[in-house]
């Protein structure tokens, strides 16, 4: 079965055989892919030696600003690219099939939300529409299309624009979800005084150099405080990946089925974990066509029942535009 059908079945089924998938797909990729398999075997790691996932070797994620990571020769229908930082390199991820990054985001949508066509889709990310290439556009585009409600869409920097239409679909009763970027949310905020019983604000992360860095829970305090919420939701992804995490209270994040998080130790990249403190790795199947095992720069704490937190980035490394906060 190829790597494509495991994430298939998995995506249609709930498969919960995740382990024996993630050693076929790392088997299929470490053939397929030569920058995996150089990578491997300088770590001197055979597919022989695989026996777990703590085994895997998992692709530290700078690659993906030098590289160009197939698995397989192909066209890619399109290439993400991250926001970066001025002077500094941007990702770039050869994604295959649209279609495949699409099952994926909207399955796992679906798990956490339901069906897009019961919400008001809102976009506040201006960062991210000014300029081409972002994965998380191309998603937010899509809910928006499923949702079919009139009043979804983007909002560049027209809050008031944007507090008439959260009015008017509160007054309604009609649920709406408010994706945005978090200064962007803090701005509007900033501006904003206005209780929401029908709609989930939800933050993706990122405050790219604009005013003081704050804390995840500080800045769910504000945004509580501003539009009388119980709880800020929040969304984990990246170029990267082509599946994402989501938290709904406390900064606590759950995976899809076809995605999983585990710990490596910091001093020591290969003593990988599936719980604890550290640095994260990402298993991300979906990324059939690139590559599903990522060292991230991302540090937190996995909890046994998979769910996990993210505490802030390694010393030194570069931030991402859609980067967390540190918690």
């Amino acid at each position: 079965m190829s790597a494509h059908s495991f994430f298939q079945k998995i995506l249609t089924t709930g498969d919960s055989n995740l382990q024996s998938h993630c050693l076929e797909i790392f088997s299929e990729q470490y053939q397929h892919n030569s920058l995996y398999q150089n990578y491997c075997q300088a770590l001197k790691i055979a597919p022989t030696q695989v026996k777990n996932l703590s085994n895997i070797p998992f692709l530290p994620i700078e690659f993906f600003k030098t590289q160009e990571i197939q698995t397989g020769q192909f066209e890619p229908e399109i290439i993400f690219t991250s926001s970066g930082t001025t002077g500094l390199s941007t990702s770039r991820h050869y994604v295959k099939s649209l279609a495949q990054y699409e099952s994926s985001f909207l399955k796992s949508f679906e798990l956490m939300y339901g069906n897009p066509s019961d919400w008001v889709v809102l976009g506040l990310l201006p960062s991210y529409l000014e300029r081409k290439g972002s994965s998380l556009i191309y998603m937010v585009e899509k809910l928006i299309a499923l949702s079919q409600h009139q009043d979804s869409g983007f909002f560049l920097y027209d809050h008031e624009q944007l507090k008439k239409v959260l009015v008017r679909n509160e007054e309604s009763g009609q649920k709406c979800l408010l994706i945005g970027v978090t200064f962007a949310l803090l701005d509007f905020a900033e501006k904003t005084d206005l209780p929401l019983k029908h709609t989930i604000i939800m933050e993706t992360g990122g405050m790219k150099g604009r005013g003081e860095e704050l804390t995840r829970d500080e800045v769910s305090q504000i945004l509580k405080k501003a539009f009388h919420v119980s709880s800020v939701h929040s969304e984990y992804g990246m170029t990267e990946l082509l599946s994402q995490a989501y938290s709904t209270e406390n900064g606590l994040f759950k995976c899809p089925p076809w995605m999983k998080v585990l710990v490596r130790d910091t001093s020591d990249p290969l003593n990988v974990t599936e719980t604890g403190s550290g640095a994260l790795n990402i298993i991300d199947l979906a990324n059939t066509d690139s590559i599903a095992f990522i060292a991230t720069q991302d540090l937190g704490v996995v909890y046994p029942d998979g769910s996990f937190e993210v505490r802030g980035r390694i010393d030194h490394s570069d931030i991402r535009g859609c980067n967390l906060l540190i918690s």
